[in-house]
């Protein structure tokens, strides 16, 4: 399918690695120009190289935290006008709720829900003045279902979810979306060093750890990065400016609803 893209511009946040990096490669791939950010400059530019080989895009390496002031305002000196941004950022890691101090809290909450909505408040008014935006933010399947371990990554994904809800629908008049993909259980690094801290807080090895989430995927297998990638871009295209507000559940039928 061709996805009227190209050509587009594209921010895609924390993408040297893992679910982002995947978004990026499909982006490059629908022929957008791509920003690309993370915080090690040697695998942040070994990635740029390998997404512009094999798509033949311009992609852009912006080594930098995004989380902070200073890194948003590096990815927008590289692109001030883009089309597209995706927004993500690692969550804090399991711990047990009762260990989270009041720094951990509001480190979490800044990066995955005040960085993001910091990010959209730059680039959606340009995004409205040109007539076309597409805003993707990463959040995670715990936003619908608990996970232990996950509270503070999920209560701050969660209350970037409620923020937008409202948002998305006040500016989808002007061929704005913004929209949330919830990934599951995927083969990223994320994934095992996240598997190897719920082994211990279950006293379990990391191998019996993974073996119960696969267990409990009703596809029975963890989760390819390209496959999260291809639904990104299919919502940053043409085609899918009817979808607002959205979260779409890429699990592998994990979260069990009727609705």
């Amino acid at each position: 399918m061709d996805l009227g893209i190209a050509g587009r511009k594209a921010i895609v946040c924390a993408s040297s690695r893992g679910l982002a990096r995947a978004c990026a490669e499909a982006l490059a791939e629908a022929g957008c120009a791509v920003v690309i950010n993370g915080r090690n400059k040697e695998t942040l530019q070994a990635t740029a190289a390998a997404i512009a080989k094999a798509s033949g895009a311009k992609v852009t390496a912006v080594a930098a935290d995004v989380t902070t002031p200073e890194g948003q305002e590096a990815l927008l000196a590289a692109c001030p006008e883009p089309d597209i941004l995706v927004n993500n950022a690692d969550g804090p890691p399991p711990k047990d709720f009762r260990q989270i101090d009041r720094a951990a809290m509001l480190a979490g909450v800044t990066a995955n829900m005040i960085a993001p909505l910091e990010m959209i408040q730059r680039t959606a008014p340009g995004m409205m003045a040109r007539g076309f935006g597409r805003i993707v933010n990463i959040t995670s399947a715990s936003v619908k279902t608990p996970l232990v371990g996950l509270d503070l990554s999920s209560g701050a994904r969660a209350g970037l979810t409620a923020f937008l809800g409202g948002v998305a629908r006040e500016i989808a008049g002007k061929n704005v979306t913004i929209n949330n993909i919830l990934p599951g259980i995927f083969e990223t690094d994320r994934f095992t060093n996240a598997n190897k801290r719920m082994a211990e807080l279950r006293n379990l090895t990391p191998e019996e750890a993974r073996a119960m989430r696969v267990a409990g995927v009703p596809a029975k297998r963890i989760g390819s990065p390209h496959e999260f990638g291809q639904l990104c871009a299919f919502l940053c295209s043409m085609q899918a400016g009817y979808l607002v507000g959205q979260n779409f559940v890429i699990d592998g039928g994990a979260f069990a609803s009727n609705f």
